[in-house]
């Protein structure tokens, strides 16, 4: 009897091991390419049969690099290199308009101590005389102004060197963001995912979320 038994259960699992590979077979080869070619329409890149996900972004380390010294050769140049198009409008009026005030101030500067030098030597033709359409300034009065272009010139200088600078930095720190956290090895992610059902014979597909520990 226990004989009888031992066949018969040999028997029922040979049954359903066919009946299991028969299962796998049946589904076509021409649903899962239809699937995975309508997906790679989609942008998607297809890892295996069941899996895929998106291509990796590719990093370029020397990329901060070349934006700061695109920065320093040109102002503005890193941030055209970076594609942060508006702000390169910003850099060149704040860079442009500290050199002019600069060269503003400068010059002023230079006309009246001109002028207060030519007083000290005991010659009036300058043209802060009186004679002309600017008002009258005495030595005190020109030693004042020269005195006070000349401060705000040296104001100027460090404001365009300080913006300067800043442009080369905010070059380099903008490149760096652009690739910051982009590694695929995350402790979460989520990926698209693939998979047929065995029982109905139809592709089941959408967004896994990753855990790695």
């Amino acid at each position: 009897m226990r004989n009888y038994l031992l066949l018969f259960s040999t028997l029922l699992l040979f049954i359903n091991l066919s009946f299991s590979q028969e299962d796998q077979d049946s589904i076509p080869k021409t649903e899962i390419d239809s699937v995975q070619a309508d997906l790679a329409d989609k942008g998607v890149v297809i890892k295996d049969s069941v899996s895929f996900k998106k291509a990796k972004k590719e990093f370029n380390p020397l990329a901060p690099s070349k934006a700061a010294f695109y920065s320093a050769v040109i102002p503005g140049l890193g941030q055209i290199y970076n594609k942060r198009y508006w702000k390169v409008p910003i850099v060149w009026g704040a860079i442009g308009g500290s050199a002019y005030m600069y060269i503003y101030n400068n010059d002023q500067y230079q006309r009246f101590r001109t002028a207060f030098k030519r007083r000290q030597a005991g010659f009036t033709d300058d043209e802060f005389n009186g004679e002309g359409t600017l008002p009258l300034f005495d030595e005190d009065d020109l030693e004042y102004q020269q005195e006070r272009f000349q401060n705000d010139r040296d104001l100027w200088l460090v404001a365009a060197i300080g913006l300067y600078a800043l442009n080369i930095v905010d070059a380099n720190v903008d490149a760096h963001l652009k690739q910051f956290n982009i590694d695929d090895d995350l402790s979460i992610d989520f990926e698209p995912y693939l998979d047929f059902n065995q029982v109905t014979n139809s592709p089941n597909y959408g967004m896994a979320l990753i855990i790695k520990f």
